[in-house]
């Protein structure tokens, strides 16, 4: 009997075909897959391949460790990799469809039977046991179950594509953190060094004030540039305390746990080598976001498939196999044996309108998936090319602001050695002292925002998420 239903099963499942479209992805286009528009600074390279764990340009071991925890611990991290666990179990659960569905029943009941159904001197009141096997398997001749299965694997690649993007994004923002902490510390160095300049130029006044040589309007001007400049030493240490806050949240620990070391850096992160970019066709292989999307289109088109098969019956193979007896002793012997073979065959007549309705459901699923992936790889070019051109620009800007920076120097100097000798007043001194402080904060302010939009490119670029290490899980007591 098993082999009979085996045999049958074989025979359907060779002539079975899939309904619905086949899958194929889509064709990206020329310009596209080109180089940037935005390449245009010897800062970047353009025909070489990115770097994997891009952060390691920076050849800082403790922004290669903050990253490696914050991979391993990141919350945000952890559930993605939970939903990747759970779109696994669910393809699991998808293809048990295509297994037989084995059973077994027991059952034992005690009562009184009718004199016409026992033989005369039976006894009327008596135990009855029945125990049976049943085996039943859907034969997928239209291609539901196979669809099904294929549209799970889509959304499994694209969870786990998800999870890579969630990594990008993690290793982006804990290097912006550290960098924001590093750029705030030499921003406050910069504040700093430029009060304790206006405090020489305030008591070289004061002094030639007590003597006639100026007024008091004077040095009230110069105070009054320096307690300016000595009102911005909070908020940037306020600036610096907050990215380090956020980096402790980015690497799964609370404020108090952060290692000293990730707060000692005080320069701003400075590349020394152009920054590898490639081409748009290597982007969109590499990005997450547009991978996943494209498999996201995989498993929409596969879901028509699975509409499609309810316009179509179902068949599945059963047997099943039992014998009833009044005791456990007969089941193997004395009680008789029944079983059954056959096909079922099911088909809703008057449910094909609704049939229909979800396939043009799935139909409209799959054109929106489709506009999806177009909407992101286009969004992934418009953020490539606007890193590149920010980077470029930034870097063209502090070229001029560290020749203005240089030149605000050197006048500087020579109005203090000018006012020195008498000849001139202390508003110029006062007016070139303010040139010099302006340049210099905004050369120390440029650095942090080209540190930024590095790390901005980094994470347009997609890169940085291979080899992740393995994510942390919560403990259970």
């Amino acid at each position: 009997m098993l082999r009979t239903l085996l045999a049958a099963a074989s025979a359907l499942t060779l002539a079975a075909c899939a309904t619905g479209p086949d899958y194929k992805p889509p064709v990206e286009s020329a310009a596209a897959a080109g180089g940037f528009v935005a390449v245009h600074s010897p800062a970047i390279e353009a025909n070489a391949p990115v770097a994997g764990k891009w952060w390691r340009l920076y050849d800082d071991p403790v922004l290669d460790g903050l990253i490696a925890d914050a991979l391993s611990a990141n919350t945000d991290v952890r559930v993605a990799v939970a939903r990747l666990a759970r779109a696994r179990a669910s393809l699991r659960e998808v293809k048990t469809d295509r297994l037989p569905n084995v059973g077994v029943s027991a059952g034992a009941t005690y009562g009184r039977l009718p004199a016409t159904q026992r033989a005369p001197g039976a006894q009327r009141e008596d135990w009855s046991i029945d125990t049976g096997a049943s085996l039943s398997y859907e034969v997928d001749l239209f291609g539901r179950v196979s669809r099904g299965v294929e549209a799970a694997r889509g959304d499994v690649d694209a969870a786990r594509f998800d999870a890579d993007a969630v990594r990008v994004s993690v290793a982006a923002e804990t290097a912006r953190a550290y960098a924001d902490a590093a750029s705030a510390a030499e921003r406050l160095d910069v504040a700093n060094r430029i009060v304790a300049l206006l405090d020489r130029s305030l008591r070289v006044t004061g002094r030639r004030a007590e003597v006639g040589l100026t007024t008091r309007l004077d040095t009230a001007r110069i105070a009054a540039l320096r307690n300016q400049r000595q009102a911005e030493v909070p908020a940037i240490a306020a600036e610096r305390d907050a990215a380090l806050f956020r980096l402790a949240t980015l690497t799964g620990r609370a404020p108090a746990d952060l290692p000293p070391a990730a707060g000692m850096r005080t320069a701003t992160l400075r590349l020394s080598t152009p920054i590898p970019v490639g081409d748009g066709a290597q982007l969109l292989a590499r990005r997450p976001d547009v991978r996943a999307a494209e498999r996201r289109l995989a498993a929409a088109t596969a879901r028509i498939g699975v509409a499609t098969a309810d316009l179509y019956p179902r068949i599945q193979l059963g047997a099943s196999i039992g014998s009833t007896g009044p005791n456990i002793a007969d089941l193997f012997g004395a009680a008789p044996l029944r079983w059954l073979l056959g096909p079922l065959i099911s088909w809703s007549l008057t449910g094909h309108e609704r049939a229909r309705a979800r396939v043009a459901g799935a139909e409209a699923d799959t054109q929106a998936a489709l506009a999806t992936f177009d909407g992101t790889v286009l969004t992934s070019l418009r953020e490539t090319e606007t890193a590149l051109s920010t980077y470029a620009h930034a870097l063209d800007r502090r070229t001029a602001l560290q020749a203005a920076r240089d030149e605000a120097e050197v006048a500087a100097r020579i109005t203090r050695a000018q006012q020195r000798e008498g000849q001139i007043d202390s508003l110029a001194l006062l007016d070139a002292e303010r040139t010099a402080a302006e340049t210099q904060a905004e050369l120390a302010l440029i650095d942090a925002q080209i540190a930024d939009a590095q790390i901005d490119l980094f994470k347009a670029l997609g890169g940085g998420w291979e080899d992740a290490p393995k994510v942390q899980t919560a403990s259970k007591n």
